[in-house]
């Protein structure tokens, strides 16, 4: 049974060698989060007192302006954050789809990185040998398949990773909308892909600006506001309040 139930977590950033205080609240006060001035070197407080719980089934939004925490709280749920103070604790297998270059090994083939990244996102060889022909198409990346990731821009790095990610299976799905280096056309045809992706899924966090997305997407909705989460409800009720502010 997948379920994910955070009590009361923090992130807090220590800033070191900061010069002064006032310095880094000039700059970094512009982009969220809180700086702590009690302890001596200087904290960005990313998210504060966070409490959730997700079960199977659920399909949550997350909203707020850049800078609110949501891309903190997506790694936190992600495992690649530790709460600082509080507990995270999260049973079944991730897939977190916003870092999209992570898994990925520059000096191979395309086709060896297809594995690769199945491997990362804990899918078995003998699945992913099951998918190459779909995500070779889906790509379009040809005989490019054959040659060193290096060798790739980064919008055919991210087509092959997206290509990947949208294939499995994920029990547990941390969905970021905003994908990086990648063409208006080929991101059209990838949306079904995504949207297909985070229906198989158990559960759903996904963070977007789109309203569209998330009303096709999500029931519930989390919003976010200088790390902390200033409401949750459903999605109608929370967009409202949000769009409202």
């Amino acid at each position: 049974m997948v379920s994910i139930e955070v009590r009361g977590a923090s992130v807090d950033f220590p800033i070191f060698d900061a010069k002064t205080r006032s310095l880094k609240k000039r700059v970094l006060g512009k982009v969220g989060g809180k700086i702590g001035t009690e302890a001596k070197t200087p904290v960005i407080e990313a998210l504060r007192d966070i409490t959730l719980s997700l079960g199977d089934g659920d399909r949550v939004g997350l909203v707020g302006h850049n800078g609110a925490g949501k891309s903190t709280l997506l790694r936190l749920l992600s495992g690649i954050y530790e709460p600082t103070r509080g507990s995270a604790r999260v049973v079944g297998r991730i897939a977190p789809v916003f870092d999209l270059g992570v898994g990925l090994d520059p000096e191979v083939s395309g086709h060896e990185n297809i594995l690769i990244r199945g491997l990362f996102l804990g899918m078995s060889r003998g699945q992913m040998a099951q998918r190459v022909d779909d995500i070779a198409e889906f790509t379009e990346l040809g005989d490019y398949l054959h040659l060193p990731l290096r060798t790739y821009s980064a919008g055919m790095r991210v087509r092959l990773a997206l290509g990947v990610v949208t294939t499995i299976d994920p029990e547990i799905l941390i969905l970021d909308e905003g994908l990086g280096a990648i063409d208006a056309a080929f991101l059209a045809k990838a949306r079904q892909r995504l949207v297909d992706l985070a229906r198989r899924a158990g559960v759903l966090v996904f963070a977007s600006h789109s309203d569209e997305l998330l009303r096709e997407l999500c029931t519930t909705a989390l919003w976010m506001d200088d790390g902390r989460i200033r409401m949750s409800g459903s999605l109608a009720d929370v967009l409202g309040a949000y769009k409202g502010k």
